[in-house]
């Protein structure tokens, strides 16, 4: 019987031993490895056995499931209804993991991305759950634009806004004050080395091949901070650490896998929702270290944003639609349903491809119904959702 706590969620096609320096980190700065649940998503072309063999080598807990290890987890847990939640090919596909951490109980999940390393000198895990368990003060940041550029404390210098920031935020008057946090919900800690741009920004840096000319180190970030209620922010998947109790309101999106060929937005448009469910029920997202190194590997920029302009109309306005919706839910359930409610019955036939944002809030529904077949979902009824369709 495992004493792990916490699920790591690593998608990868390519580079799954990063995982040994993460747990090498682990074991330098003293952090309880036995804590640790780690779950690989991957494909039925990857060497799933090999990936096994890694885990037992380590001596850490873990599972690896292919797209077949994943169909017969669905039938296994009388969810295979559901399965459409989970793109093929996708990044999307850490939604599995959500599934799996919510079927299992666990009570933090973490993300890591498949092409980064830890820094040396920062405690990965470690750093992750103080911020998560952190009830103090804090650097707080705003903007009249409503949105915060996570790499602000140097953007005079290098100019960078990460992938996802709507292009009509850019330009913004940033204000920074002193607030005290109480309920962390989510810990994302930003990256050194390749900076995680869309293809646009990096195609305007004199790049093509997927990555930038322009490069981070760790002297362009400074305290942690946390972004303004009211305000947005891009939340990366590459880094991050969040609470059990986000999940409702964290589904990464059917992205790629859907009738527009609309992606790589799925941990942008999911932070947009947690973002607004955690300023609804108090809760924060805290932003800075622990840092990861992000040696993304050369790919065709174009690539990259054959992949990306069928949503960029789209993710201009995704944060209006659900800016403002479940203000009197008491679950993040409740929020995500209210948010859900307003992507379904929305018209946004003036957007290029506006009819998957109607999809996305169909799915975000379903993707209710399906945790709280898993496991009770607080605030959702399945019953009232399904009658109100």
């Amino acid at each position: 019987m495992t004493t792990a706590d916490i699920c790591v969620v690593v998608p990868t096609v390519r580079e799954y031993e990063c995982i040994r320096s993460y747990v090498a980190n682990a074991r330098d700065h003293g952090f309880d490895t036995d804590r640790l649940h780690f779950v690989l998503v991957t494909e039925d072309f990857c060497d799933a056995d090999a990936m096994r063999e890694m885990l037992d080598d380590l001596g850490v807990s873990g599972r690896v499931f292919d797209e077949s290890d994943r169909e017969s987890w669905y039938d296994e847990h009388g969810v295979s209804e559901y399965s459409h939640l989970i793109p093929a090919a996708s990044h999307a596909q850490t939604s599995f993991g959500l599934l799996y951490l919510w079927n299992e109980e666990f009570e933090y999940g973490f993300f890591i991305d498949d092409d980064t390393l830890p820094h040396e000198d920062h405690d990965f895990f470690g750093l992750h759950m103080a911020n998560l368990a952190y009830e103090g003060e804090v650097e707080r940041v705003a903007s009249d634009e409503q949105w915060v550029n996570v790499l602000y404390e140097n953007a005079d210098e290098h100019g960078l806004y990460p992938r996802g920031y709507p292009y009509a935020a850019m330009d913004e008057t940033v204000e920074t004050d002193t607030t005290t946090v109480d309920h962390v919900v989510a810990s994302q800690g930003l990256w050194t080395n390749v900076p995680d741009l869309d293809a646009v920004r990096i195609l305007m840096d004199g790049d093509l091949e997927g990555q930038a000319q322009t490069r981070t180190t760790a002297e362009d970030f400074g305290e942690q901070f946390v972004a303004a209620e009211g305000n947005y922010l891009t939340v990366c998947s590459m880094n991050l650490a969040f609470r059990r109790e986000v999940v409702p309101a964290f589904y990464q999106c059917p992205m790629d896998d859907n009738p527009w060929n609309v992606g790589r937005f799925d941990d942008i448009w999911s932070g947009v929702f947690l973002k607004r469910a955690a300023d609804v029920l108090g809760g924060q997202v805290l932003n800075g270290d622990p840092l990861c190194e992000h040696n993304k590997a050369p790919r065709s920029t174009f690539d990259d944003l054959a992949n990306e302009v069928a949503g960029l109309e789209c993710n201009e306005h995704f944060w209006e639609i659900v800016d403002g919706e479940g203000a009197d839910a008491n679950t993040y359930a409740e929020v995500m349903a209210a948010m859900a409610d307003a992507l379904v019955e929305g018209e946004f036939d003036e957007y290029q491809n506006g009819e998957f944002l109607n999809y996305v809030g169909e799915y975000c529904l379903d993707w209710l119904d399906c945790l709280d077949e898993l496991a009770p979902v607080a605030g959702h009824d399945p019953v009232a959702a399904t009658a109100d369709d």
